[in-house]
């Protein structure tokens, strides 16, 4: 889990990486999910809310512009 004082610290291009990445590692869990290898389906719900913490933060960051 990723605290929002860590993300305000990074600048946009990491933020969109950190994103990106975020996106990613939610996709393989989605995927173990469907074929029954995902033990905890929490990490589903955190790694979603990671996501848009992180877009949260980018979209403040871009307004502030």
């Amino acid at each position: 889990m990723t605290k929002a004082a860590d993300l305000r610290q990074k600048d946009e291009a990491a933020l969109k990486e950190e994103v990106k990445s975020l996106q990613k590692a939610h996709f393989g869990l989605r995927m173990q999910k469907a074929t029954q290898q995902l033990g905890n389906t929490g990490t589903l719900k955190s790694t979603r809310r990671d996501i848009a913490r992180a877009k949260t933060i980018l979209a403040e960051k871009q307004a502030a512009k």
